[in-house]
């Protein structure tokens, strides 16, 4: 078998080849293939009971390394954080995503940060922050994106809110390329952009944060919700539901609004993928979600 030599002597026609030695040899060291490889992590849900923040972008992470043939790695993706009418003193965060295995250094991208509760300045710090909720406390700040520490970044910080009338605009979540917008006169603040990446042969955005609410205070203003960064930012809420963030992006979730009578949106999940040129393999990209 492989890894096995032998020697013969020839005896005769009879008796033909007969093995004398055989011993093992050392087999050749494992191949390596050099594999590029995207990391993001699931975004944070958006903040709920009226006048929410919104949820940062799942962390955004690139490494190159070489894999080893034979070798295992173990890969796991983040989930997105729930939202809903009511989830505490703040929005749930998404779920780190990571890449490890021998012989190569351990990746881990931060699940986004889930944006504060209404009248609340508990936004959680994340790959990117959570934006800041509405109140008639003052201003409520985002929390702090890139947490833990990485360089490059892997995220940004949530935007905050700062209170104007009965609005309540609040701050947007932060996104991989952008921090997330601030509550501005009675509009909610945009989510922070993600980033676009071709390892899949198409220019996709990924991370992007979720967008802030307002509400409708009845003064005859015109208030706008907060967009969703591009790279799969859910909308904020204007007076009802927010939108989730898109699956498999990474992206934040939208902010719900008004008083206890609409629902955050959901964090999307995380995503990883590993591209290995043609001439080390058969295949191009593998992708885990």
């Amino acid at each position: 078998g492989t890894g096995q030599s032998i020697s013969c002597t020839y005896v005769d026609t009879t008796k033909g080849w007969i093995p004398t030695v055989d011993d093992d040899v050392t087999l050749e060291t494992p191949q390596s293939y050099s594999a590029e490889m995207l990391i993001v992590a699931g975004g944070g849900a958006g903040g709920s009971s009226g006048h929410g923040g919104g949820g940062g972008a799942g962390g955004y992470r690139t490494s190159t390394q070489n894999l080893t043939q034979g070798a295992t790695y173990t890969i796991t993706i983040g989930a997105g954080g729930s939202g809903g009418l009511d989830v505490g003193g703040s929005a749930v965060s998404g779920s780190d995503s990571s890449i490890s295995g021998t012989g190569i250094t351990t990746i881990t991208s931060a699940g986004g940060g889930g944006g504060a509760k209404g009248n609340t300045n508990v936004a959680d710090t994340g790959g990117s922050g959570g934006g800041g909720a509405g109140s008639s406390n003052g201003t409520n700040l985002g929390a702090n994106g890139n947490t833990p520490s990485t360089s490059p970044s892997q995220g940004n910080n949530g935007g905050n809110h700062s209170h104007v009338g009965g609005s309540y605009p609040t701050g947007g979540g932060g996104g991989a390329s952008a921090v997330g917008g601030n509550g501005s006169g009675h509009n909610g603040g945009d989510g922070g952009a993600g980033t676009s990446n071709s390892i899949t042969g198409s220019a996709v955005s990924y991370a992007g944060g979720g967008g802030g609410s307002t509400h409708s205070d009845g003064s005859g203003n015109s208030p706008t919700q907060g967009s969703g960064g591009a790279g799969g930012g859910g909308a904020g809420a204007k007076d009802g539901n927010a939108k989730s963030g898109t699956a498999n992006l990474g992206g934040g979730g939208g902010s719900a609004s008004g008083d206890n009578n609409g629902n955050s949106g959901n964090g999307g999940s995380g995503v990883i993928f590993l591209s290995i040129p043609d001439a080390s393999y058969t295949g191009t990209v593998f992708f885990f979600f």
